[in-house]
């Protein structure tokens, strides 16, 4: 199977940020990512090659808010900005959140 950043298994994009640094990516091939994490030039591949019988490709499904904010934690990263990435995925809104924030100037985080 060939999961990559960006697809059902893997949807954060920004993974591929750690790729490119731990593989020396850029310095290696010449080939670069945007600010919104495609690769350059266009018809560049990559991803995690996993060569096993028992090997299946899965989905993430909906997920809530408590682990959102647990994988911005882990990442380094804002609640907002792990919502920006993850958008898709979320089984919650967003706008809930926002609207509170607005009057308490709080981002619903601890």
């Amino acid at each position: 199977i060939r999961p990559a950043p960006g697809y059902p298994a893997c949807p954060d994009h920004s993974e591929k940020k750690i790729l490119w640094r731990l593989g020396g990516v850029e310095e290696h091939t010449g080939i670069s990512l945007t600010e919104g994490w495609a690769m350059w030039p266009a018809a560049s591949v990559s991803g995690f090659y996993f060569s096993h019988p028992r090997s299946r490709y899965f989905a993430v499904g909906q997920i809530d808010r408590d682990q959102v904010a647990d994988y911005a934690r882990r990442k380094g990263v804002s609640l907002e900005q792990a919502e920006q990435w993850l958008q898709p995925l979320l089984g919650y809104s967003t706008s809930t959140r926002t609207a509170d924030s607005m009057v308490t100037g709080s981002t619903g985080t601890s």
